[in-house]
């Protein structure tokens, strides 16, 4: 039940996107053990004065090839899982699209289950 939600820079090759999507995808699948079509993306796409970063936060050297990945996830998964996730993702990408380390941002949001609606008005989960 993730919600991915992707940001990055106007302009970007156009595979790009879905091949991050997928990126991400897998290693939700294959970390958090995300059931097949599971699959709830949003891709945002910003012009240079709407995506803002420091470049060099926490001694990264970040690119305007930046992405920043939110996911909104249950909160059920403890910190190896969260550790492997962050790994996983940044595997993918590296591979493809081939995205470079210091411009894979992640952020994971964990909220109940009982905050998930996935149609028809109904909390599934609660």
């Amino acid at each position: 039940m993730p919600l991915i939600r992707i940001s990055m820079r106007r302009g970007r090759p156009a595979s790009e996107p879905a091949a991050i999507v997928n990126g991400v995808y897998r290693a939700l699948r294959e970390t958090f053990e995300v059931p097949e079509g599971d699959l709830f993306a949003i891709v945002h796409q910003h012009d240079a004065d709407e995506f803002i970063y420091d470049a060099n936060y926490f001694g990264f050297d970040r690119s305007d090839a930046m992405v920043i990945i939110q996911l909104t996830v249950s909160a059920s998964r403890g910190i190896t899982q969260k550790k492997a996730l962050f790994a996983r993702i940044h595997e993918n990408l590296r591979r493809d699209p081939g995205l470079r380390s210091d411009d894979i941002f992640i952020n994971l949001v964990e909220t109940a289950r009982e905050n998930w609606s996935f149609g028809a008005g109904v909390a599934q989960y609660a």
